[in-house]
């Protein structure tokens, strides 16, 4: 970027980014079966690809001119399966959950692009997932969960832009390539199982001079290709292409100074996401031999709160963060909590003058 996005002593872009850093997850989340709606016999829900709650403060921001290195760590647990009317659904216990680490590394030209910054990126996952579920009243039980690399995240077009001392905004396309273990029916899959698309953006409004304090929003909108799929309980094979999904993700922060030289800063904030389906499903699932259209499995949301918290040391451009999201409501999906944390450090390139 070139330029400090905050007034006075705020040097660094790094005070800027904490929430940028808490990127995209690109993984499937496991098959669950249950009885969403009225359907019958059981069906499996799919999901999309983007697990909320990688996006908070800062959302609009993109690191300094060089290569920076991001690592973020997501746990995922939830015990309660919902039905489309957002009720708990009787007869099913158990747990699912996941760990996922990113491992990102962007690139920023130190010159400008369409009067932006071009900053494309990769990230490498690696998650672990479990399911454990217990349906009374019937022969049916479900308990699986893998471990591995799961499906790689490229952004090959991110760019973004400052629109005076008040608005910093990026927008971007990338892909889901499914390297990810999957086999249809098994109980050991880490990857999806098939191509998406993702259209992002990413806004930071600041509301004071000193752009210590801000308001933040992240979309993405994901577009899903065909995937095998293995019908319960039969196990015979089916085309299905998951609808597609929208999520936007939120954050209102203010900046502390920790020490008077500014050289180390707390960033505290609200944040919260929301996550809908917005296409049906396309293709039909075989049940004993019969088709089963794909578009009956009802849509899927939910919606989480929560708080952030980020340690900034601008001079060293490094960030620390910590994230917790408590969800409130879902719908034909689960509903439970998320946790990330991570940290993030840039290495300028060419080196600021003066410095060695």
């Amino acid at each position: 970027m070139g330029e400090s996005r905050h007034a006075g002593s705020h040097t660094s872009n790094a005070s800027t980014i904490g929430g940028q850093y808490t990127l995209r997850i690109k993984l499937a989340l496991l098959v669950l079966v249950g009885t969403l709606g009225s359907l019958s016999p059981l069906l499996a829900q799919q999901k999309g690809q983007w697990a909320p709650g990688q996006f908070g403060l800062n959302a609009g921001s993109i690191p300094d001119p060089g290569i920076t290195y991001a690592n973020l760590a997501m746990n995922y647990s939830a015990g309660q399966l919902n039905n489309s009317d957002g009720n708990k659904i009787s007869g099913i216990a158990g747990s699912y959950g996941f760990w996922a680490d990113e491992n990102i590394v962007y690139y920023v030209p130190n010159h400008k692009f369409l009067g932006g910054y071009f900053m494309p990126y990769v990230s490498v996952n690696v998650a672990n997932g479990s399911l454990v579920a217990d349906i009374s009243g019937t022969n049916l039980g479900a308990n699986g969960g893998g471990a591995g690399f799961a499906d790689l995240y490229v952004q090959p077009f991110n760019i973004g832009w400052h629109f005076g001392k008040r608005v910093d905004f990026n927008v971007g396309y990338s892909f889901v390539a499914p390297t990810g273990r999957y086999t249809a029916g098994a109980s050991n899959n880490v990857g999806s199982g098939y191509w998406g698309n993702d259209i992002t953006s990413g806004t930071t409004l600041y509301l004071t001079k000193n752009q210590g304090t801000s308001a933040n929003l992240a979309t993405d909108w994901e577009l899903h290709g065909q995937k095998t799929v293995a019908s319960a309980p039969s196990g015979q094979f089916s085309k299905i292409t998951p609808g597609q999904a929208f999520t936007d993700e939120w954050g209102i922060g203010q900046i502390l100074p920790l020490k008077k030289n500014m050289s180390q800063l707390a960033q505290l904030g609200f944040v919260g996401y929301d996550q809908w389906q917005v296409s049906s499903n396309g293709g039909n699932y075989l049940i004993s031999g019969n088709p089963v259209s794909a578009s009956r499995v009802p849509y899927y949301s939910v919606h989480g709160i929560g708080f952030q918290a980020n340690y900034i040391l601008p001079t060293k451009d490094l960030v620390l963060f910590f994230k917790y999201y408590d969800e409130y409501s879902a719908k034909a999906r689960v509903q439970g909590r998320t946790i990330v944390f991570g940290g993030s450090w840039t290495l300028k390139i060419p080196k600021p003058q003066g410095k060695p």
